[in-house]
């Protein structure tokens, strides 16, 4: 048995195949979703659903028989398929007197700490208020093209467990959890109940995506609990077609492959781990070394700056080698860093002007990299 009796806040990701059916929406699916979310509530957990499905959903209303790639159709069919889910969620829970949410956002909204800061003061308030909150990216203004796509479900639950502080994240997939090799064809292959580390061996396990219109697969459901590992959120990744799962898995059940969680990183690490670097700052190896000993960077270590970014963006810290090691965020702009770089600190403060200090970010102001998000 599972020990979960410290859980307390739980995020649940619903994917696409098990929502979906060839003629449309599967009310019974989401009907059985609220039913145990509800029961979830009544013990007094706090849930936060991700659901996938309306790019699924808008695609069948519109009779569209193949994969969407092209982004405008993506963006029309979830413009379509977005309410169809919302309104079959809100019908459910409605039975079990629930309210929902309907919570959508972009990469970009989670990469900026002022609406990140904004995004988590509210849904902490819709928990508080009894409120089940359902994520969805917003597929209609999401584009690789403009940099703020998650790219799958997977990985934006993930990230919303991390930045919420869940306790657990479930996703709920097709298939019994992760195995040693694809179980549809490799009747040798093993299923992993339990998981300390994601290895590369691991990761090699995992291989295509998911159904026509999903975009994750295993790999993806592995990567997304890297993230959760961080801010100290296990994973589950379990079949939603085995019966009363979520209640099960609660219990303690051996469901589906567990991934255990790390120590918890501070919430400003974590944001820095998993926002995406704008730039990077080139650093000697004195400073290299100074940093992974915890100490500040100073101007007189710098040796190069790449892109163009602002005081208080998230950028990587690379060594001499070209091996980034570090994200941070500086204090000052590329262009204040580039008048800067190589100066000793009473020469840098002189440039700066009365006041303020050569230093361009502090240890709080650093995460490491340990896997790329």
């Amino acid at each position: 048995m599972r020990d979960f009796s410290h859980v307390k806040r739980i995020v649940v990701k619903v994917g696409t195949n098990l929502l979906t059916t060839k003629d449309g929406i599967d009310e019974s699916r989401i009907a059985d979703i609220a039913r145990q979310v509800a029961a979830l509530k009544n013990r007094g957990y706090q849930v936060l659903l991700v659901s996938s499905g309306a790019i699924g959903m808008g695609a069948k209303k519109l009779k569209h028989q193949t994969a969407v790639v092209h982004i405008p159709l993506r963006q029309a069919c979830a413009a379509i398929g977005q309410p169809i889910l919302m309104s079959a969620y809100e019908a459910e829970f409605a039975k079990y007197n629930l309210i929902t949410a309907q919570v959508l956002i972009t990469r970009s909204v989670l990469n900026n700490r002022k609406s990140y800061n904004n995004l988590r003061s509210s849904v902490s308030t819709l928990l508080a208020l009894g409120v089940v909150p359902i994520f969805n990216e917003n597929d209609v203004v999401s584009t690789s093209e403009i940099g703020n796509v998650f790219g799958d479900n997977d990985r934006m639950s993930a990230l919303v467990a991390s930045k919420i502080d869940a306790d657990l994240l479930i996703l709920l997939t097709d298939i019994d959890g992760v195995y040693t090799g694809n179980p549809k064809t490799d009747g040798n292959a093993r299923l992993l109940p339990e998981i300390e580390k994601i290895t590369p061996e691991i990761l090699g396990y995992a291989k295509g995506k998911g159904s026509m219109f999903s975009t994750g697969g295993m790999k993806t459901k592995l990567l997304a609990a890297e993230i959760a590992k961080d801010g100290g959120c296990g994973t589950v990744i379990a079949s939603g077609y085995e019966t009363d799962s979520l209640t099960r898995i609660l219990d303690g059940e051996m469901l589906g492959s567990y991934i255990h969680p790390s120590a918890r990183l501070s919430q400003r690490a974590r944001w820095i781990l998993n926002t995406p670097a704008v730039g990077s700052i080139v650093v000697d190896e004195g400073a290299e070394k100074a940093l992974l000993s915890h100490k500040s960077l100073l101007p007189s270590g710098i040796v190069g700056i790449v892109g163009t970014f602002d005081a208080g963006e998230v950028v990587n810290v690379t060594g001499m080698g070209g091996r980034a090691f570090m994200k941070a965020v500086p204090s000052y702009s590329s262009g204040e860093l580039l008048l800067l770089m190589g100066h000793n600190s009473t020469e840098a403060a002189k440039l700066l002007g009365k006041g303020q200090k050569a230093i361009v970010f502090r240890p709080e102001d650093t995460s490491g990299i340990e896997h790329d998000v």
